[in-house]
């Protein structure tokens, strides 16, 4: 018959860092992983209509510059031939001409040099939301393998004879109704330990005393609860 432990286990203080996250590392970086992977499909997908996006806006700035540039040319040709005897004339909408190319270049610099810091911050941004998904996964995954590695080491100390259980589950973690199923599943185990260990000291006392048919009494009626017990 197991026997209950008699010396309770004193509680063990429990200090959360980084490596304790990773308790088991198969199952959460598996699930972390498949986190991941998810957010680089939808990082990509967002990356690549972005991108299209933006370089489709820059391709027809950079048209409308083009054609731009020829209007200003044929606008100069058509000057200089029509006003050929006033230089003045053509000095000053040349002038004009230049600023409007100059302004037209420098919108579509600047609409580059945007185009490029949206990319450098999509691509630093999405790769910084990975990663953090990638923890939180790690974080979030650890609240169930936190409480399934702790009820390991119960259920081996259950399975020696302790059957004492004095530890509970952090604040926040996953699987709170089975750890308590689990421990009232002890407790129970328990009270069934201390019944039989009762009526195996009153039988016992019976024989000490000499009462003979009552100490085969009570040692027959507790082999037929053990035996209930075991479903025999």
């Amino acid at each position: 018959m197991t026997t209950a432990s008699t010396s309770p286990a004193g509680p063990s203080t429990y200090r959360r860092r980084f490596r304790n996250y990773l308790l088991d590392s198969r199952f959460q970086l598996k699930y972390a992983g498949f986190l991941v992977v998810v957010a680089i499909a939808i990082s990509g997908v967002m990356g690549a209509v972005l991108y299209e996006t933006t370089k489709s806006v820059v391709s027809e700035s950079t048209a409308l510059l083009e054609e731009s540039k020829k209007v200003s040319e044929v606008s100069r040709m058509n000057v200089r031939d029509l006003a050929s005897d006033s230089s003045e004339l053509v000095t000053e909408f040349n002038r004009e001409a230049d600023a409007h190319d100059r302004l037209l270049a420098d919108q579509q610099a600047s609409l580059i040099r945007r185009q490029r810091w949206m990319l450098t911050s999509l691509v630093g941004g999405l790769a910084l939301m990975v990663l953090l998904i990638g923890l939180l996964g790690i974080y979030f995954t650890h609240k169930v393998a936190g409480p399934i590695f702790k009820m390991k080491k119960l259920l081996k100390r259950v399975g020696e004879g302790n059957l004492r259980v004095e530890t509970r589950l952090r604040k926040g973690d996953e699987l709170q109704d089975f750890f308590d199923a689990f421990a009232q599943m002890v407790a129970s185990l328990r009270e069934i330990e201390t019944r039989q260990l009762r009526d195996l000291d009153a039988a016992l006392g019976a024989v000490t005393r000499g009462a003979k048919e009552d100490a085969e009494a009570m040692l027959g009626r507790l082999r037929d609860a053990m035996r209930t017990s075991l479903g025999e």
